[in-house]
């Protein structure tokens, strides 16, 4: 099973074989804006974030939270430089 990485940014066709949905449930999430994604040319990419957030909203939020946790943190630390 392949794993969806945040930061990585997926074609329609990835995203559909990592979700397992076929052409026209991609189509029907992206249309619909359950699914967002940016177009780039013809073709759309969506980033993995959106991916979790659309598979499994809690890890989603965990890794969300997670980021902000370390953003504070860096933030804090390098304020003074």
């Amino acid at each position: 099973m392949s794993e969806i990485h945040p930061n990585e940014v997926y074609t329609t066709k990835e995203a559909e074989e990592l979700l397992k949905v076929s052409n026209s449930t991609m189509k029907r999430l992206l249309k619909s804006g359950l699914l967002r994604a940016n177009k780039v040319g013809k073709q759309y990419r969506i980033l993995g974030h959106e991916l979790l957030r659309v598979v499994s909203p809690e890890v989603d939020k965990k890794a969300t939270d997670l980021f902000q946790k370390v953003k504070m943190k860096t933030i804090e630390k390098t304020k003074d430089w």
